[in-house]
């Protein structure tokens, strides 16, 4: 490590990342060397810079605090700082698992107390995979905590790039071990490490529909359903998608589907 700490600070609100990044730079041993206004700046700042520590906000548009925690990269894993206004949002996992957890508005005090917390965790030598593994834990316990706010777009690595995909352009979503292969209506193929059931409580439950235990589909892409023996469907969706529905979900396909 250096003889400065390297900062990177993400927040979406002006005001508050001025703030945060002129009490830094009066601290002679912080270097601050990247400020992102959204999720997707500080993925690629993090990950270009490699800081020792980001004073990252839960709270951004697009892609928060914790979806930037589960795709970056373990190799570029710095210690967090989490920013936010909300303190309901507290929970014990990040005092374990992250630096610090501060309360807007930002008081100096408290950042000089997370960068103090940051070098005690830095001389100790604390690998950046380690650091991934116990952020990526907070990071389940906080979505397991905090109310689920409905998704518009779903984040999805693709090489260097974060994509964010509509929810309304998804045809379907099949369920392989801990992944989750998402398919649009154009046919394209995006995989993300999500868990079906969580994915669910944050889309329209309207829009879509499950077909099976690992699989949902979005209901405005159906564009036929073939009766099978024995009760069952087959489902084919517009960008000529096939499922075969199982033998309970074709109860429900009948009562939510195929009823005037």
């Amino acid at each position: 490590m250096s003889s400065k700490l390297r900062i990177v600070i993400a927040d979406d609100e002006r005001p508050a990342r001025s703030f945060l990044a002129s009490t830094l730079r009066s601290f002679a041993d912080v270097d601050l060397v990247g400020e992102a206004a959204n999720g997707a700046e500080a993925l690629k700042l993090i990950e270009r810079h490699k800081p020792d520590m980001t004073f990252l906000d839960l709270q951004m548009p697009e892609l928060d605090g914790m979806a930037v925690v589960r795709l970056l990269k373990k190799s570029s894993q710095p210690l967090i700082a989490f920013v936010t206004a909300y303190d309901q949002y507290a929970v014990s996992a990040f005092e374990l698992n992250a630096v610090d957890y501060l309360l807007k508005p930002v008081e100096s005090v408290r950042v000089r107390e997370a960068l103090d917390r940051a070098l005690e965790r830095l001389e100790r030598h604390e690998l950046r995979n380690e650091i991934a593994e116990r952020l990526r834990s907070a990071a389940d316990d906080y979505e397991s905590t905090k109310p689920p706010l409905p998704l518009e777009r779903i984040p999805v690595r693709h090489r260097n790039q974060i994509i964010l995909v509509p929810v309304t352009d998804i045809a379907s979503v099949v369920a392989e071990g801990e992944l989750l292969h998402l398919r649009t209506h154009q046919n394209e193929h995006h995989t993300i490490n999500y868990r079906l059931r969580d994915l669910e409580l944050r889309i329209q439950a309207q829009q879509f529909v499950r077909l099976g235990r690992g699989t949902i589909v979005n209901v405005n892409m159906i564009r036929r359903i073939v009766p099978l023996p024995g009760g069952t469907y087959n489902v084919i969706l517009s960008n000529s998608e096939e499922f075969k529905v199982s033998r309970i979900q074709s109860r429900i396909i009948r009562e939510q589907l195929l009823r005037l």
